[in-house]
Order: C-alpha cells, then structure tokens, then sequence
C-alpha cells in the first residue's frame, strides 16, 4: 500500500498532460505579468494593518528589521519555487512539486489545504473589502440597505452582496481569460502602489526623530493575545517572554509574514507563462523584493510619524496621518486599500482554481473540472464551481468567523517544496533547470527550518483547524483519490518511488 501512496507522476508526463488540447490552458503570461501578479496578491491588508499591531504589540521602530526577516524567510522558500517552477512549469504550484518529488499521497495533503487556504482567503477578502467600500459610501452620505450590508455583528438574517459581487465579477473575469486578467492586475497595482509611495514620500516629511527611541524596546511587557501567548510555545519551550527586545522581533516577523502570504500563488499560473523556464524565478523573486521594500520603508515611516506605543491597531497608516494633522490621507490610504484588495481576492481566485484544477487533471478529483473552456482555454468549471461557493460563503459569513484562515497550510507548502528540491536534485539529476536554487541543500535547510520557526508561532486553535482539515482530506484521498488517480488506473507512466519517496 505504502508504494501507491508515495507512488511520484515523472516530470515528463506532467508536461505531456499540459499538451492534451481539452485540458490545456493558453500560455499568455510574461515576466512583467507574474511580477505584477506577486505584487498584487501581496500587498494588501497587512501594509495598511500588521504594520501598527506588531509595532505596539511585538518590536516597536524594530517592525522594520521583523519585515526584513520576515522577507528573509519568504526569500529562502522562493528560491525552491523558482526552482520548481522553472523545472515543472505546470499548474498546480506546490501540489505538482509535490507530486513529482514525494509522492501522491503528500501532494494530496498539499492540494487539499491549498485549495482551503485560497478559498477562505478569498472569502475574508472579499468581506474586508465590502467594509472599505461601503465605509467609503457612508462618507459620501450613502448607506447601504438594511440586510445587504456588512455581515459583521450583525443578529438578524442578511447578505453581503457587495462581497458576493465582487466574487461573482471577479469569477467572470477569470473565466474570459489570463490576459485580461492581467490587465486588469496591472491597472489595479499601479493604483495601490502610487498609494503607498505617497504614503512613503508623504510620511517621510513628517517624521520625528525622537519616535524611534528606543529602537528596540527592551521593557514594556508584550500585550496579550500577542503570538507568544501561544500555549504550543509555552508547550515546547517551557516559557513565554515578557519582553519586548530581540525576541519581540522575531515574533513580529511570525506575524508580519502573513502580510507576504500570496507570493507562491505567482507559481500556479507557471502553465500559463510563455517562458516559464525564464519567467518564473524573474515574477517570484522580483515581486518578493518589491513587497518587502515597500514594507521596511512603510514601517520605518510610520513609526517615525508617531510614537509606536500610540499607533492604532486597526488603521494606523490613517490614523497617524490623523494625528501629525493631515487627515486627508485617511480617505486616500482607504481609497487605496479598497482598490488594493480587489487584486488580492482575484489572484487568491485565481491561485484555488488552478490547484483545484491540476489535481481534477490527474484524477484525484472528479475529471469533469479539468477540461478547458473551447474559445478562452480557461479552467472555467472549477472556477464557476468554487466562485459560486466562494461567493456564497462571503455573503453569509461575517468576518470574524472568516479570519480563522489556515496560514498554516501555506507554511507547511514551504516546508514540503523545501524538502522537494532536494529529493527531486539526487533522484532525477538529469532534469534541465534553468534556474537552480543555490548552495542545495543548505538553502532548502534554512527555508524548512524557518518555516517550522514561523509555524510554532501560531497560536494552537489554529493547529487544531488545520488537523480537523487534514482528517477530511486523508477521507476525501482513501475514498476516491486513491483508486481514481490517473496513475492508479494506468492512465500515466508510474514510477517506483525510492525510500525517500523519490523517483527511481
């Protein structure tokens, strides 16, 4: 039994089933296209929110250097995807890296909380970009019916539409095709980023220089509810720090990281690039770096605008341009925002699509979603399927029972693509990269261990979610994927996996 779970798909038939014309789907990306992408996804809530809390919660004028370690672990995962992405230019990201390096049952366990993470990330989206639209609305003297509003504390029936809308147009666009899409991206980006440049430039006029001291606080207890309140800290570790100094930024940078989450979504679309073998390593790196650039200097100019034990937790951009008298950023960086996200709830769209798709194409789900749209050569089942639910979900749902996302599973996709570049370099050596992850197995070493770092640092409900998810997918695996997977029913060439799990 234990041969059929970790029984690998070769590389070379992944890139035979992108050239069957009922399921393959049109390459119209570029390089300049997936760094827009990465960027799009990226930058997001976390540079209008995270910024404020893990200053006054964690590192203080330090959430700088927590953003460049945060970056720094980002980094080492991005190289293995490049990787990967270059070598195995197939939909499906993390789930068909796994596939051809550790088996069918670990990219299973990959693609099932692949597809959780982007649908429920989508949905939160969604809702928090409702928010900003309809506080916008009520600023210009329009209120939203009742009903049809926010979901948020509500205690009667009602419907998000505007949530569900934007699901429901967003899921148009992706099914018409990836260029407009990109396009659309493109528009979008250009907008948020001009914002947060304004921000960077605006700000830096009106910092004071006695904000950043001290630098690092050293005294003031880290406030509760703080990730290192997390009884799995306090479990493996036997203590939890008080403090603020080194230790609070490193604990930043566990929560700032889930600012960076979306940067792996660029690889999904490596079936859809014209140049992958190029492309992919340019649009993964190259957005990476731009985020965390923008990130450091975001940080360093808020928290130089106002003193970090007074930033506000849930809008502190706006509200420190408030305080220095300028309130007319307020609106501007809300503006920005409600753009911003709109991107966002896109490619985290986009990004479940396409895993959900790969995995239909090789059996493990119903075949039926893997055939492409005849004229727009887009996986337009799954995306009408999981756009419909996905809208649905956010217009009945209020945020607060949204935001139980599972980052987990996207740490747990680094530590799993980490350890693939290494199985994958000593059992198929011969494989043309075009980009190759240096100083192997050092790099994947310190991307893994990073990862698991970052995992700790999560509190233990989330832990306990992302159990439950997994027991659903090792049911979901035995009761069909199992005996339907393409390799179980001889429909692909099956290799003999190696005590490593490996290809022979």
């Amino acid at each position: 039994m234990s041969s059929t779970l970790f029984r690998t798909k070769k590389v070379e038939q992944s890139l035979l089933d992108t050239e069957e014309p009922e399921h393959a789907l049109k390459k119209s990306l570029s390089a300049l296209d997936l760094t827009v992408f990465g960027v799009g996804v990226i930058i997001g809530t976390g540079i209008f929110v995270l910024t404020g809390t893990v200053a006054k919660d964690n590192a203080g004028p330090a959430t700088a250097l927590a953003f460049v370690a945060a970056g720094v672990a980002c980094a080492l995962a991005a190289l293995c995807y490049a990787e990967f992405a270059s070598t195995v230019p197939v939909a499906g990201s993390a789930y068909t890296f796994s596939y051809a390096s550790l088996g069918e049952l670990p990219a299973w366990i990959i693609g099932w909380d692949l597809v959780l993470e982007f649908a429920l990330g989508t949905a939160v989206v969604a809702v928090g970009w409702s928010g900003y639209i309809q506080s916008l609305l009520e600023n210009a003297g329009w209120t939203m019916p009742a009903g049809l509003g926010s979901r948020e504390g509500a205690d009667t029936f009602g419907f998000d539409i505007l949530a569900a809308a934007l699901v429901l147009v967003l899921t148009v666009i992706l099914v018409i095709g990836m260029k407009l899409s990109a396009r659309i991206t493109s528009l979008v980006v250009a907008i948020k980023v001009t914002v947060v440049l304004v921000v960077i430039v605006a700000g830096a006029f009106l910092i004071e220089g006695k904000n950043y001291d001290p630098f690092i606080p050293k005294e003031k207890p880290v406030a509760a509810g703080s990730s290192l309140d997390s009884p799995l800290i306090q479990l493996m570790f036997g203590w939890a720090p008080s403090n603020f100094g080194v230790m609070g930024i490193f604990t930043a940078a566990s929560v700032v990281f889930f600012a960076f989450i979306g940067f792996d979504v660029v690889a999904t679309a490596a079936e859809e690039t014209k140049n992958p073998q190029r492309d992919m390593p340019r649009g993964i790196i190259g957005s990476l770096i731009i985020c965390t650039t923008l990130y450091v200097l975001v940080s360093i100019v808020v928290t130089g605008m106002q003193h970090y034990s007074r930033l506000s937790v849930d809008a502190p951009l706006a509200d420190a341009f408030k305080a220095t008298g300028h309130p007319w950023f307020a609106g501007f960086i809300s503006f920005g925002a409600a753009v911003g996200l709109t991107t966002v709830c896109m490619i985290l769209l986009l990004g479940q699509t396409r895993v959900f798709f790969a995995m239909s194409r090789d059996g493990l789900l119903p075949r039926f979603f893997s055939h492409v749209h005849p004229r727009f050569k887009t996986p337009h089942r799954p995306t009408i399927l999981l756009g419909v639910l996905i809208a649905i979900l956010a217009g009945f749902t209020p945020l607060t029972e949204l935001a139980a996302l599972v980052n987990i599973g996207t740490l747990f996709a680094f530590v799993v693509v980490a350890i693939g570049v290494i199985i994958l370099r000593k059992s198929r050596p011969d494989l043309p990269r075009s980009f190759r992850t240096p100083w192997v197995p050092v790099i994947p070493i310190l991307s893994v261990c990073a990862s698991l770092w970052l995992m700790i640092n999560l509190p233990a409900e989330t832990w306990v979610r992302f159990a439950i998810w997994m027991a659903a997918g090792f049911l979901v695996y035995f009761l069909y994927g199992r005996t339907h997977s393409r390799l179980a029913r001889g429909e692909a060439a099956e290799e003999t996996p190696t005590a490593g799990g490996g290809a022979a």
